[in-house]
């Protein structure tokens, strides 16, 4: 049986574009059995809300604004939140708002044992994402959409400007988090699945997403680590660390793999230098005594180069 998981919509805080790439969303985590979202529907600014509110059968909460410049919504929306808490039989809740105003409602539902998913701006305070379980950038999510109509139809969406922006974890911090996991397993003579890295990695940094670094897997972002290495094994996939060798070796061992793991028709020169600059930033074909990269990849033993016609590849000579 699915997750339930209700979902509170700060209206005041965030916009009706956001509604179908949020539901995408939630469809991951489970069944989303409330929808509500609260506003002054009075106000002429909830206007872009009404027709997403019958399209995606969303019940609005009205909550008049009764003093000027406050935004009404946070008390009606904690207040229902706590209902559903003792009330409902919900696995999680999904608050969706740009406003740090919630971070002591995320907190007292994990401490009830809850599931929560935050959703906002990127101009989201860092403790209200801090204290959900898994934080999601809603312009992430718009992206990916967006990214998905252009596709089908070559249209173009920019995305909102001026907006103060959070620091989300460097590349180099999510990789000594990952080093750190690694090594704690194999002190306790333990293999790390994908599936461990992404959830720690979740419970660490709860805003962490590898849109936000232009992938839509984790294993596609973990690959471009230079200290990773991801070994498959039928449909597991174990995440471990490059041996303590010399950056010559890791960056041979890493050409080796990428050549003989394309198989018999190998891999062209383009796509294997562009992933190795990828994992390597610095790469200079120069710093190992060759002038042309073609040279450098034709002294490894057992490969030879393949010309087609269109492109060079290069090709592992045990699987011809």
């Amino acid at each position: 049986m699915e997750d339930r998981i209700a979902l509170l919509i700060d209206a005041d805080n965030v916009s009706a574009k956001y509604i179908k790439p949020i539901l995408d969303e939630l469809s991951k985590y489970g069944n989303v059995t409330y929808k509500r979202i609260y506003g002054d529907w009075t106000r002429s600014n909830s206007a872009g809300w009404k027709e997403e509110l019958l399209q995606n059968s969303i019940t609005p909460i009205q909550q008049f604004s009764y003093t000027h410049g406050k935004n009404a919504t946070d008390s009606a929306m904690i207040i229902d939140a706590m209902d559903m808490l003792y009330t409902s039989e919900l696995e999680g809740f999904c608050l969706v708002s740009s406003d740090s105003d919630f971070t002591k409602l995320a907190s007292r539902l994990r401490e009830s044992g809850k599931l929560v998913i935050g959703m906002g701006e990127d101009k989201t305070p860092s403790p209200f994402r801090k204290a959900c379980d898994i934080f999601t950038v809603l312009e992430l999510l718009l992206e990916d959409n967006t990214m998905e109509k252009d596709e089908k139809s070559g249209s173009h969406q920019q995305q909102d400007k001026g907006q103060k922006k959070e620091t989300a974890p460097t590349k180099d911090q999510i990789e000594e988090a990952v080093v750190k996991i690694i090594t704690e397993n194999q002190n306790n003579d333990k293999e790390t699945g994908l599936g461990e890295v992404g959830s720690r990695l979740v419970k660490l940094y709860p805003d962490f997403d590898v849109r936000r670094y232009g992938y839509s897997l984790l294993s596609k972002f973990l690959e471009t680590l230079p200290k990773l290495r991801l070994i498959q094994e039928g449909t597991k996939v174990w995440v471990t660390l490059y041996e303590d060798k010399s950056r010559k070796e890791r960056l041979e061992e890493y050409i080796m793999q990428q050549i003989r793991s394309n198989g018999r028709y190998g891999i062209s020169l383009g796509a294997l230098g562009n992933r190795i600059r990828l994992k390597f930033g610095d790469f200079k074909v120069r710093d190992f005594g060759y002038s042309q990269f073609k040279q450098y990849i034709e002294s490894f033993p057992d490969v030879v180069l393949e010309d087609d016609g269109e492109r060079t590849r290069a090709v592992y000579m045990a699987d011809k």
